[in-house]
């Protein structure tokens, strides 16, 4: 029960964040972002591993690190707290609501693989320095993990919400389509593209880990 209390605890905050960053219409959104996954893994990474992303805990997943009917524990609390982050948010900005999106000028193949490769990224910087033997005990790994979502922030946010995660997307559509004016018509961008990268990063980790 701990894991779980952690995974959601971590998946709160990252979600709030991004919400009230997003809101606040700060073009340093991601920096904030990316800040506050940092200190939340440290927070939980010893506790739960700090995945607060179905995306990852499908990565760990195959990487051998956590049981199947784990994983599947952990991917509803992530989506639980998400949506719970959703609606703080919400409420915090006195009824907006917000979910990820095909930016303008953009197509939704563009959005996919934006998302797709950095959370293929962000996967794989998570298999390599929080699951490898060879860098156990490291202590710049929320940093890293960090970091990586910042950059792809700061890369693709206006292609494509640069969500990398399927709680995010989930959580805060549900929100914005219940309480707001959103849809869940760009849904399987979000969900494909974080776990089809994912995936492929699971495979690219146990290549170099041969």
């Amino acid at each position: 029960m701990n894991k779980l209390v952690t995974e959601l605890i971590g998946t709160f905050f990252l979600v709030l964040t991004i919400g009230l960053a997003v809101g606040s219409g700060s073009s340093l959104a991601p920096l904030a972002i990316g800040s506050v996954l940092m200190v939340m893994v440290y927070m939980g990474g010893h506790i739960s591993g700090a995945h607060y992303n179905p995306a990852v805990t499908l990565g760990v997943m195959m990487r051998g690190e956590i049981e199947s009917s784990e994983a599947i524990r952990y991917m509803v609390v992530q989506v639980v707290g998400a949506a719970l982050a959703a609606m703080a948010s919400m409420y915090i900005l006195g009824g907006d609501t917000f979910s990820p999106g095909v930016g303008a000028g953009h197509t939704s193949m563009q959005a996919l693989l934006a998302e797709f490769l950095f959370s293929f990224a962000l996967v794989l910087v998570i298999l390599n320095v929080a699951t490898s033997d060879a860098t156990e005990g490291n202590s710049y790994y929320g940093l890293a993990i960090g970091f990586t979502v910042m950059a792809g922030a700061f890369a693709v946010g206006n292609v494509s919400g640069a969500a990398f995660n399927p709680a995010v997307a989930i959580g805060s559509t549900i929100i914005d389509a219940g309480m707001g004016s959103g849809s869940f018509s760009d849904i399987w961008i979000y969900l494909v593209g974080p776990f089809g990268g994912g995936v492929v990063a699971a495979m690219v980790f146990k290549f170099q880990a041969s």
